[in-house]
């Protein structure tokens, strides 16, 4: 979606200009000259995979123009340096150096060097001298006047991405605990590792899964949920869930995952599925399953998503409990859009919903953490040309972009686990699922890219539907929000500010663990905790910050404390379960999983 479409980017980009008069250029002649731009972007996105050359040459010099500019910046640099430089030679010139194992309490505090192998010499001084040049240029890339803030992010990140690649615990040489592997091994670990490295860049060439992904098939080891297929678009199946229970809360829900990753994330293993969970407390549960969109799908909008998607389901829903208020919960970018389609509800008087329960999910993209460094003007529009010649955003696109936001876990420490300890890390259900994404068609996600990210348009109340603007202030339905603590995708200080812009009560868990570790929090996990609090529509707001100080954590699952509030939410009357579709005459599709979960 080019700026021709958007009326408010032409009225900015021509408030202060001066007309000039040029030969008219045919539509056709345009359209060709646009689309020969696109195919130059989309070659050099296969080059670089899929990140904007000027999107980071333009952070870099920024920076560098800065800096130039900047000579006592540069003498406080230097300064640094020097100072660095004789605070590490004084340390290895102690006599006590080569065998005081606790001479380098620095090295506790980094994941990376916490085994007791790292004190001893000579590995203390590589990771010590390691340390200190990440630190230093940490330093260097912040505080240089005039930069902007985020070009300021994108050069540190950048840096940081590229000294990892030499760690010390990244090289076989550098690495004790890899060399006394090989050394008790005689090597057969890099020679393991060889093959696994080997087989991985086999199986990514042919579109396979990784190893041991195969052993959690969809339907026989997750999302074994019993349940029904009751309604189907071009766009989505609705999963409706076989009762557990004799009877059940009047109320059922309906559960909105995101259209970027497959919905048994809420549906894993027996032992932690939250969809069985809620089934096994006596709710009622419908879930979305999104299709996988193909090239052909190219021109579905967010509107579409949100009409085919939410809105269909509701009111298939509906159809099978009449009458009834819906508790609804969206996970991640299923969250937004149900946020969205609440908002808009509101505008025609629809007052279906009992709740609204929002998983990881941002609704004010103002402080959208660390993923805010691939989405910028440059970046959005060399996604859409990449997109532009495919008809989708695909998968792996998008899970590279995530797998850098965490590197040191998702890429570099699986990397010396497998290839050079020739371990392979254990697959697990969590893993297998994250292995199998889908994609996103491409008229959707620019404009969820353009009006959210960078535009910020639902919390400012910019988003138009069916020619009415909405706003989330508008509405009334208790909302329930969790965040989690280490979440790289949704930060939850960010999911933390729809206090900020519902009027209605709101209450706020910040759980352990991840985006999605954090979510598949069953009871029964061990060293799980979380804090909740509670905020009716006229009391005093706490920043998150605040929130946070005053709001003590407990240990256990969240899940407990959603489910006790979803029955105080509902009526106190339970009742008998609902027929699967609702009657005789409305005969299921096909049993759960469905279809659409299983194309790839």
């Amino acid at each position: 979606m080019d700026d021709r479409a958007r009326p408010e980017a032409h009225a900015r980009a021509t408030k202060f200009a001066t007309p000039v008069s040029r030969p008219p250029v045919a539509p056709f002649q345009l359209d060709a000259l646009r689309s020969l731009d696109r195919h130059i972007v989309a070659s050099v996105a296969k080059v670089t995979g899929g990140f904007s050359p000027a999107a980071i040459g333009l952070a870099f010099l920024d920076w560098a123009a800065h800096l130039a500019s900047a000579p006592g910046r540069r003498m406080e640099l230097g300064l640094d340096a020097f100072q660095e430089i004789s605070r590490l030679s004084a340390l290895q010139l102690r006599p006590e150096a080569a065998t005081d194992a606790e001479s380098a309490p620095e090295l506790r505090d980094d994941e990376r060097f916490r085994d007791d192998a790292w004190q001893k010499a000579p590995y203390r001084q590589w990771a010590q001298n390691f340390l200190a040049m990440e630190g230093w240029w940490q330093r260097s890339t912040h505080d240089v006047a005039g930069v902007s803030p985020h070009h300021e992010d994108v050069v540190s990140f950048a840096i940081r991405q590229s000294l990892d690649v030499f760690a010390p615990t990244n090289l076989p040489v550098t690495n004790p605990e890899v060399a006394a592997e090989t050394l008790r091994s005689g090597g057969r670990n890099l020679a393991t590792g060889l093959s696994n490295l080997v087989e991985d860049v086999r199986r990514v060439q042919a579109g396979q899964r990784p190893v041991g992904a195969e052993a959690f098939q969809v339907g026989r080891d997750v999302a074994t949920t019993p349940g029904k297929v009751v309604f189907r678009n071009r766009l989505m199946e609705l999963i409706q869930y076989e009762p557990a229970t004799k009877t059940v809360h009047a109320e059922p829900i309906l559960i909105v995952p995101a259209w970027i990753m497959k919905y048994y994330i809420l549906d894993l293993s027996p032992g932690n599925s939250l969809i069985r969970h809620l089934v096994e407390k006596g709710h009622t549960v419908f879930c979305i399953s999104w299709r996988n969109v193909t090239a052909e799908d190219r021109d579905l909008s967010l509107d579409d998503y949100r009409n085919l998607g939410v809105v269909a389901a509701l009111d298939a829903v509906s159809a099978i409990l009449p009458d009834r208020k819906i508790h609804a919960a969206g996970y991640c970018l299923g969250g937004t859009l149900l946020a969205l389609a609440a908002a808009a509800m509101v505008e025609v008087v629809d007052e279906r919903l009992a709740s609204m329960t929002l998983f990881a999910a941002q609704t004010d993209f103002t402080e959208p953490g660390e993923l805010q460094l691939f989405i910028d003007d440059s970046e959005v529009s060399f996604l859409e040309s990449m997109m532009w010649e495919h008809g989708t955003l695909d998968s792996s696109q998008m899970a590279g972009a995530f797998q850098l936001l965490n590197s040191r876990d998702l890429v570099w420490s699986r990397m010396v686990h497998n290839y050079l300890m020739g371990r392979r890390i254990p697959m697990n259900d969590l893993m297998a699922w994250n292995a199998d994404a889908t994609r996103m068609p491409f008229r959707m996600h620019s404009e969820y890219l353009r009006k959210f990210f960078l535009g910020n348009d639902l919390a400012s109340g910019r988003v138009i539907v069916d020619g009415r603007p909405i706003m989330l202030q508008n509405i009334r339905a208790p909302i329930f929000a969790v965040g989690t603590e280490r979440d790289h995708v949704a930060p939850w200080q960010s999911v933390y500010k729809i206090h900020y812009l519902a009027d209605t009560d709101v209450t706020f868990v910040l759980t352990n663990g991840g985006h999605n570790a954090g979510i598949v929090s069953e009871p029964g996990h061990p060293h799980r905790h979380f804090r909740i609090a509670s905020k009716a529509a006229d009391d005093h707001c706490l920043s998150a910050d605040e929130w946070f100080d005053v709001t003590p954590a407990q240990d256990g699952s969240w899940w407990v404390a959603w489910t006790h509030w979803l029955a105080q939410h509902s009526s106190a009357k339970k009742v008998p379960p609902p027929l699967m579709g609702g009657s005789q005459d409305n005969a299921p599709l096909v049993d759960a999983p469905g279809t659409y979960v299983l194309q790839t």
